[in-house]
């Protein structure tokens, strides 16, 4: 493990053109979607989006472009993070907000493009499923291979890099490959697929995929990775050694699990941990993962998983948006909101309500319950906003949180106070009984 802690990050490739470039060919690459999304977000189709009938000829006629660039763009705007759906109404991104100013946001909006190429480009409704899937999988060998190479690669080449690297995934999985396959006790070939003919297939679908956001570029018989396609590739395998990195070693560990093993780790190295279990997922996924943790039971994972999506910042902000209307997580989600749009964490707290503030200190008490020591649940009584034990009880109970009575009852048991103890105590009671 400690080799795989020290391991360096791999350097640019030589004549990579400064980030100020890179962003100015990814802005080109995304001017429609632009247009698009700044056409939205200005009020131009209240209440739905571009792509119903209306709309897509509103935006045909404004923006002077064909109904398919429309079609094409709004994906693609979708897609980079420039436009957010909620129901049937669009919105500007966080991305679009920050477009002309921040080169990195237009950088990350082009990646969140190419790892997406897949669905910019479907594939042929005729080529199965699984075999696309194993075509996807097999594409980052080929873009390592256009890397390494420097230059163009013959298409013949890269028809040998798919094909091994599709049997080779066959293989690991324990499946039969393409191609006849002899059978036992005399029987005559099994019917096959043709394989050269579908690779092929795949192959053209991949790099006019790839084509199509700007990664490659495609010659006669040959293809070329474009600057932002070698920067692009250069980037995963950054991201892959800070996954390497891992101070815990909790990388391949489930969301819970991670949160878990962070749990007893001071706030920087952490930090460090979560940024490695990022690193080594898609956001989207990553994102989805930690909100499902926090809808659990555990109200420590609860807080951590926030504490992880601090550390994904922006590209976390729409889903983090999204659980406002979830009670449980409500608090938690304005806190990071607040943050987020810049408020000193110290400060955070006033975006509450005092009966959100009183949800998060129940909920932040079960946490110390169940993980913590003794006498910080005491400590904790103290950071509740109410002024007097007494009137802490009261709005405890009005909250209606799940955990309210276990809470109640540990602090009771903790709290070196005999007449504050039977007081909780008696609360306790009053709420598992539903006596006022």
């Amino acid at each position: 493990m400690a080799s795989r802690r020290t391991r360096p990050a791999p350097r640019p490739p030589e004549g990579t053109p400064p980030p100020a470039e890179l962003a100015r060919q990814a802005r080109a690459v995304l001017a429609d979607a632009v247009r698009i999304a700044r056409w939205v977000a200005d009020g131009a189709a209240p209440g739905t989006t571009p792509l119903a009938a209306q709309a897509l000829e509103r935006a045909a006629a404004a923006l002077e472009l064909s109904p398919d660039r429309i079609r094409t763009g709004w994906d693609r705007a979708r897609l980079a993070g420039l436009i957010e759906l909620h129901g049937d109404t669009a919105r500007a991104g966080w991305r679009l907000r920050a477009w002309d100013r921040d080169d990195t946001a237009v950088l990350r909006g082009w990646v969140a493009l190419f790892d997406a190429w897949s669905l910019i480009h479907p594939a042929s409704p005729d080529i199965e499923a699984t075999a696309v899937a194993e075509a996807v999988e097999a594409v980052p060998q080929v873009l390592s291979l256009l890397q390494l190479s420097a230059g163009p690669v013959t298409v013949p080449a890269l028809l040998d890099l798919l094909g091994q690297r599709v049997a080779e995934l066959h293989e690991e999985r324990c499946e039969v490959p393409y191609g006849p396959q002899p059978l036992s006790d005399g029987d005559r070939t099994a019917p096959a697929a043709h394989p050269a003919e579908l690779i092929s297939r795949l192959l053209d679908w991949a790099l006019e995929g790839l084509a199509s956001v700007g990664a490659l570029t495609l010659g006669a018989g040959h293809a070329t990775l474009s600057p932002l396609g070698n920067w692009a590739v250069w980037v995963k395998l950054e991201q892959i050694c800070v996954a390497a990195q891992s101070p815990a070693g909790n990388i391949e560990q489930s969301a819970s699990d991670m949160l878990l093993g962070c749990a007893r780790l001071t706030p920087g190295p952490a930090r460090a941990e979560y940024r490695a279990w990022l690193a080594a997922r898609p956001v989207g996924s990553a994102v989805a993962e930690l909100l499902a943790v926090a809808r659990g039971e555990d109200a420590l994972l609860r807080g951590l998983a926030f504490e992880a999506l601090r550390v994904v910042g922006a590209p976390a902000e729409p889903e983090v948006r999204a659980v406002l209307t979830e009670p449980p997580l409500r608090p938690y989600a304005l806190l990071w909101l607040a943050e987020y749009e810049g408020a000193d964490p110290d400060d955070a707290q006033e975006v509450l309500s005092r009966e959100e503030a009183t949800w998060l200190w129940v909920d932040t008490a079960a946490a110390v319950a169940d993980h913590g020591e003794t006498a910080l649940l005491v400590r904790h009584l103290e950071t509740a906003v109410q002024g007097t034990v007494p009137a802490l009880l009261d709005e405890i109970r009005a909250v209606g949180h799940p955990r309210t009575v276990q809470v109640l009852v540990a602090l009771a048991a903790a709290h070196p106070d005999p007449a504050l103890a039977k007081a909780v105590r008696r609360a306790a009671f009053q709420v598992h009984t539903g006596g006022a």
